[in-house]
């Protein structure tokens, strides 16, 4: 299998990258470029933990890809060398709410980074909150917890641990204190929280704005210069990259996933140059994987509406209503012997759908008929059904869902 050590040797000695991983989502880069009043505020911010103090609690606003985990852990890597220096007991711990997505869960991941040892499973969450606060109580110092996409963990699970962790100074003595920045990328989330939380979390409250396009240049050709080899990226490739993530609402995160995996095509390929078709189609693949990871995040009865969408606007048809997509969901939910919901939560679940980006919904007047919701699809439908048929649950209504739908994709492999 010589082709194999073909493909291992181009990998080790990469004629495209010189360091991939400057492009990763989770590098933090000792230059923000167009970040500078934002990195300003929150240091200025944090600043009084050298003195041991407690910082004021924030809430960070802004849309995906606008900086907001960047800076936060650039100003907590900065603030910890400093306090460091000083001999001051200053600590950060970052907890992704998206990927620890239960109330359990953070919690642990907070209480294990200061060595209090939580089993998987098997406590509960008021157990382990209490060994949070006597792990505390017996440390000196100030310990700043990021929560970032609390977005997503309120909202399957309510804000009660996000109430418990703004009111834990409460339960300590004067010698350990404990500062929260929750990061989240709808700006009307804070509306939905208890007023006791809310008060407490948006002490302090910063909004980042999307980058323009030249800004996201900016970031690209700061970024290529530390990933690729010289001379490897045809001179449209970075202004492709960030145009199109220009119209994402300055998503420059976007920006570097396209620049990388175009990269990442070109290495395969035993290329020795990135083009602009190779943008083009790191653009497809990303968009595909993207749908991939929300529809496998969807409970039961939001695959079933969605496929029940899929359904509706296939066979050249372009949209749907809410009555149509709601018949074909009594269909799919009886096929497979499940219980139903009400007319009223698919409709909620069809908004949620479109937060998410999978629709485009859009209420239109009938005349005297009154008003209506018209819903398009945003996502590819062979992407969205591939993704569906990973579901076992969803076994006996594939065929039904790709014939309505007009397409067929390939088949979720047995185990």
């Amino acid at each position: 299998m010589s082709f194999i050590d073909d493909i291992f040797e181009r990998s080790v000695k990469s004629r495209i990258f010189k360091r991939r991983e400057v492009l990763m989502p989770d590098y933090v880069p000792e230059v923000l470029p167009h970040r500078e009043a934002e990195i300003r505020r929150l240091a200025a911010t944090l600043a009084p933990a050298l003195r041991g103090e407690r910082p004021n609690n924030v809430f960070i606003y802004g849309l995906t890809g606008t900086g907001k985990t960047a800076v936060t852990r650039f100003v907590l890597k900065k603030l910890e060398e400093k306090a460091g220096e000083l001999r001051v007991p200053v600590r950060g711990i970052y907890v992704n709410c998206r990927h620890r997505d239960t109330p359990y869960r953070v919690l642990a991941d907070i209480a294990e980074s200061l060595e209090v040892r939580v089993p998987f499973t098997g406590l509960s969450t008021g157990e382990v909150f209490s060994r949070l606060v006597k792990k505390l109580r017996g440390r000196a110092g100030v310990l700043i917890v990021v929560l970032d996409e609390i977005d997503f963990l309120v909202k399957r699970h309510g804000d009660d641990v996000l109430y418990k962790l703004t009111r834990i100074n409460e339960m300590l003595d004067g010698g350990s204190k404990v500062s929260i920045i929750g990061i989240t990328n709808s700006v009307r989330f804070v509306e939905s929280l208890d007023p006791r939380v809310k008060s407490s979390l948006s002490e302090e409250e910063m909004v980042f704005p999307p980058y323009t396009a030249e800004q996201i240049r900016d970031i690209l050709e700061a970024r290529a210069e530390e990933a690729f080899q010289p001379g490897v990226l045809d001179d449209d490739v970075i202004p492709l990259c960030a145009a199109l993530a220009a119209r994402e609402h300055g998503d420059a995160r976007r920006a570097l996933d396209l620049l990388r995996v175009a990269g990442e095509i070109a290495e395969r390929r035993g290329l020795d140059r990135v083009t602009r078709s190779h943008v083009m189609e790191a653009r497809n693949e990303i968009e595909r994987d993207r749908v991939a990871d929300v529809v496998r995040s969807l409970p039961l009865h939001g695959k079933l509406v969605l496929a029940s969408i899929v359904m509706a606007t296939g066979g050249g048809r372009h949209y749907t209503t809410t009555g149509e997509v709601y018949d074909l969901y009594l269909q799919l939910t009886s096929s497979i012997n499940i219980e139903k919901v009400t007319f009223r939560r698919v409709s909620g679940i069809i908004g949620e759908l479109d937060m998410l980006g999978l629709i485009v919904g859009r209420v239109t007047s009938r005349g005297r008929y009154g008003k209506t919701r018209v819903i398009e699809l945003a996502s590819d439908a062979e992407a969205i059904i591939e993704a569906l048929s990973e579901d076992p649950m969803l076994d006996g209504v594939l065929e039904v869902i790709e014939r309505r739908a007009g397409v067929s994709v390939r088949r979720r492999e047995s185990p």
